[in-house]
């Protein structure tokens, strides 16, 4: 009867039963007791009770019993600590076994046990296990080496464990090999500056042997090894390439694809003047192709790499086109990958065939794979120029079968060949014009709106054309609106007379109407350049366009080169390089192919550039957030001229001078406006302020700049008392408080890191997540001394606001990553948001009256500040001690009015009026308005108000 009856007991009171079994006289019931605990275990059922006598269960010669317990021993020792230790010396008496099986048994569940208590006991069986005369055991044990060092790197080297690894690379026995170059590539990859696995020409050639003899897994460790190595000429890099070429012909794909990994890397130093470069490159494309026969998963894994390879040397499959072409029966992620690599290889010699083959998917069911194929057509016209015309008239015999994504796709393409080859294909447009109903995607009319405003003066009827997309032009994406724009203007500046009314309506549409910032922007400048000089409005928008080029898509050069140093690995199947999704205590190395052959290029390590990043990066000025970042996009509308612009004349303002928010119209356009007749009188208006700033009136903001302003520097802010954000039972005896502040303009992260553990610490580390205001380290953790038991350490970390931007949910919400020799901890803070308010953040008075009327009302958010007994003269140096400056005082009604302006780190602008009533002891509560363009910050900075006025 099979192992399956184990599962099935549903029995109560069974711990108690197979107690008194676990310590039966009988072997036969001992066995069958430990099967049925490992089975309970293996269904998530606790038997951890049983501890004491499944270990006792040890001392027995029955190889298949003490494997079962030495499987519960790895579940539960982590949870058992102090019993663990009970087992050890039957550890120490196994590793002394006469049977080999039983010795690397012992050792192998040893580096298991990741338990700290039980490492010290090790060592000696391990060093043993190390110089055993058996392979077996050997290989085991250079395998444990690197789990133990992974729990305790000092413990290892300091036991010289690691030199004991790197003598087992001259074994006699090619698995004790592999295993050894495992375990040390493992160590070095999470200490990358070690060293470790120093290369030369002797070691190279002892795993160059070792390599026909090992099993297929040992093959892959030892070939990664070597692609690691960087040989001094390319005579010794010929040489190895030979020694590794006949792994090509291995039937496990791994092998084949490290193997491949480390020819594309040697090839590098081979001149192609070679004969041997030609015959590598012939024996390159069979085992690439063999690969693409086997399952779907494996092939599309292959097809990914291949698509490396491609880019980098096309040479070598430009044969092989056929293998690329679609099966009916591939799953729809491997159509797409060889419908790809096919773009690539396409070339004059093999055109005909793969646009037959297009032609042909263009008519499929499988929609994705449809738009993707007529995407190809497209791409083959744009890289190969002999075809453009074939690819045209299929294109165009596409658009006929009116198949709506069919045409929509092919109109997309279309657009693109027309930026390739101008003047040449425009008969088609006549043809496209009639499928303009039936375009219901953003892509397809965007593509078709840029074909109408380019060519206008072609279309007799454009201005219909593109006046039939303006009817509903709030309801269109951003994409479309843009263009739609773009192709007015043009429309308008090839036919001024006829479409005056157009370009105003759609000017009127992007900028007084619409909330999406860049179609705002792109809206003032067109009406701006078309109300100033129509001539240069004419040599923006109408300026010739670059040819676009061939491969749009191709990943840059230096990624491609590390991608290919990763063939065979995750990176090659993301095309990301690891340190884009690698997470954890590894430090990820870039790596990068050698030097070419014959080239100048430098050989200096990687590690010259990386300490040269934080000093470049320190003299950066300023870093605007990726436009993908929403944080970014919201903020960038406040970034705004420096404080420390002229001074305004204070009878009238023109809002033109100093466009603060992106203010209204006429705020751009500054005065009367000159130029051509086409443009009639109604297009701009005079961009001066209704009344003087100092004209008086009630109660209003109009009247509130009667003080003069003048601030110092400020003395000191408020510093939030320190809080545990690592407790000690979640780190492993780890505890970290800490708070923020910011001291003479920097910010800081002021720690207290306690050991509450029973040894030492050392090697700390630190690293924030991206965050909402791309904080980062602005050095390294300085601790420069381990951290004892029950020592506590003080440490103060600069910051800088030049990292990434990602927003937070709540916005100032830091996930933190701690290292140390024990682990990687992980815990998230709320900084307060005024360590990021700038001591350049007070605003000219007559700016601050002109922004907060830009502001929209609905931005404005009132609150009210409980329970606060302090006087205007008292709130407004304890906010400028926290750079909220004060812009002028006003008293209206026997009320003190505070307007203030501060400046965040990545320039958004908050301005908030204080109401105060003064010597009212019933009314301690005061009123705050806040206005900022990015709304979402508003909370956080009324909480900043309410803590610092409190304390």
């Amino acid at each position: 009867m099979t192992d399956s009856k184990y599962f099935t007991t549903t029995k109560k009171g069974e711990i108690f039963e197979l107690k008194a079994e676990l310590n039966s006289d009988k072997k036969e019931k001992k066995k069958e007791a430990v099967k049925k605990v490992i089975a309970s275990m293996t269904v998530g059922k606790d038997v951890s009770a049983l501890f004491p006598d499944v270990v006792n269960c040890m001392q027995t010669d029955n190889l298949e019993l003490k494997k079962l317990v030495y499987l519960y021993l790895m579940n539960y020792a982590k949870s058992q600590p102090d019993m663990a230790i009970m087992a050890v010396n039957t550890f120490v008496k196994d590793c002394e076994d006469p049977n080999p099986l039983i010795r690397a048994l012992a050792v192998r569940t040893m580096g298991c046990i990741r338990v700290d208590k039980i490492t010290e006991y090790l060592c000696e069986p391990l060093r043993k296990c190390l110089k055993d005369e058996d392979p077996y055991v050997r290989k085991t044990a250079a395998v444990c080496v690197a789990k133990l060092h992974d729990i305790n790197a000092q413990l290892v080297e300091d036991q010289g464990f690691l030199d004991t690894l790197k003598d087992l690379i001259s074994d006699s026995n090619p698995m004790v090999v592999a295993n050894a170059v495992a375990a040390l590539s493992e160590i070095a990859e999470s200490h990358p500056n070690s060293n470790l696995l120093d290369l030369n020409f002797q070691t190279i050639n002892k795993l160059l042997t070792a390599l026909n003899e090992c099993t297929e897994w040992g093959q892959i460790f030892i070939l990664d090894c070597l692609a690691n190595y960087s040989p001094k000429d390319d005579r010794e890099a010929q040489s190895i390439c030979e020694r590794v070429t006949p792994r090509l012909s291995h039937a496990n794909s791994a092998v084949v694809l490290s193997a491949v990994k480390v020819l594309m890397k040697f090839m590098e130093m081979l001149s192609k003047d070679l004969d041997y470069y030609g015959t590598l490159l012939k024996k390159l494309a069979p085992p690439l192709v063999t690969l693409l026969s086997a399952e779907p998963e494996l092939q599309y894994v292959a097809l990914r790499n291949i698509n490396l390879i491609v880019q980098k040397r096309p040479e070598i499959l430009k044969h092989e086109m056929k293998v690329f072409f679609v099966k009916y029966n591939d799953p729809i992620y491997v159509k797409l990958e060889k419908l790809d690599i096919m773009i690539r290889l396409a070339s004059q010699a093999n055109i005909a065939q793969v646009l037959a083959e297009l032609k042909e998917y263009a008519t499929e069911v499988d929609v994705d794979f449809v738009r993707k194929a007529v995407r190809a057509i497209g791409r083959c016209a744009i890289k190969v120029e002999q075809s453009a015309e074939r690819c045209v008239s299929t294109l165009l015999d596409l658009i006929q079968t009116k198949v709506n994504y069919v045409v929509q796709e092919a109109i997309v393409v279309i657009k693109d060949i027309f930026r390739k080859y101008p003047n040449k294909y425009e008969s088609v447009i006549a043809t496209l014009c009639e499928n303009l109903d039936s375009l219901d995607e953003p892509e397809a009319r965007a593509a078709m709106i840029w074909i109408v405003g380019e060519y206008a003066e072609r279309i007799d009827n454009a201005d219909e054309l593109l006046e039939s997309f303006l009817e509903g032009f709030h309801d269109e994406s951003t994409q479309v609106q843009l263009q739609l724009l773009t192709a007015i203007v043009k429309l308008f500046l090839k036919k001024p007379t006829e479409t005056q009314e157009l370009v105003q309506q759609v000017l009127s549409l992007a900028t007084q109407d619409s909330d999406n910032p860049d179609l705002r922007d792109r809206g003032y400048i067109y009406w701006r350049l078309l109300s100033t000089d129509p001539v240069a409005a004419k040599e923006v928008v109408l300026a010739e366009k670059p040819l676009i080029s061939e491969e749009t898509d191709l990943i840059e050069p230096t990624l491609l080169d590390e991608l290919i140093c990763h063939i065979g690995t995750l990176a090659s199947v993301y095309h990301k390089p690891p340190s884009a999704f690698v997470e954890g205590s590894r430090g990820v190395q870039h790596k990068r192919l050698p030097p070419r052959s014959g080239s100048n290029e430098s050989t200096e390590s990687p590690d010259v550039t990386a300490t040269a990043a934080p000093q470049a990066a320190e003299q950066q000025p300023a870093v605007i957030p990726s436009q993908g970042d929403l944080l970014g996009d919201l903020l960038n509308l406040d970034l705004g001229p420096s404080v420390n612009v002229p001074p305004i004349p204070s009878s009238t303002v023109q809002m033109g001078a100093m466009d603060l928010l992106g203010g209204g119209l006429d705020s751009l356009l500054g005065g009367d406006i000159g130029g051509s007749p086409a443009i009639g009188a109604g297009y701009g208006t005079p961009a001066v302020m209704p009344a003087s700033l100092n004209a008086t009136v009630g109660g209003g903001l109009g009247d509130l700049f009667d003080l003069a302003g003048g601030m110092g520097v400020p003395s000191g802010s408020y510093v939030a008392p320190k809080t545990i954000w690592l407790p000690a039972a979640k780190a492993k005896g780890l505890e970290i408080s800490g708070t923020f502040s910011r001291r003479m303009g920097h910010i800081y992260m002021d720690l207290t890191l306690m050991n509450k553990a029973m040894q030492v610490m050392s090697d700390f580390a630190i690293q924030f997540n991206k965050n909402s205001f791309g904080m980062v380290p602005a050095a390294p953790l300085q601790i420069n001394a381990p951290l004892t038991p029950n020592q506590t350490i003080e440490a103060s970390l600069l910051l800088h606001t030049v990292g990434a931007v990602m927003k937070m949910d709540p916005l100032t919400n830091l996930q933190v990553a701690v290292k140390n020799n024990i682990d990687v901890f992980y815990f998230s803070c709320l900084y307060p948001i005024n360590i990021l308010f700038l001591e350049e953040g007070k605003l000219d008075r007559q700016i601050f009256l002109a922004t907060w009327k830009d502001i929209p009302n609905e931005n404005e958010v009132q609150f009210q500040i409980k329970d606060c007994h302090l006087n205007a003269d008292a709130v407004t140096d304890k906010l400028f001690n926290n750079n909220i400056f004060t812009v002028a005082k006003r008293n209206v009604e026997g009320q003190d009015m505070l307007y203030q302006s501060l400046k965040l780190s990545n320039g958004i602008w908050v301005l908030a009026e204080l109401r105060i009533q003064p010597g009212n002891p019933n009314y301690t509560d005061l009123e705050l308005s806040l206005k900022c363009r990015a709304a979402g910050v508003t909370q956080h900075v009324f909480q900043a108000y309410e803590i610092m006025l409190k304390n």
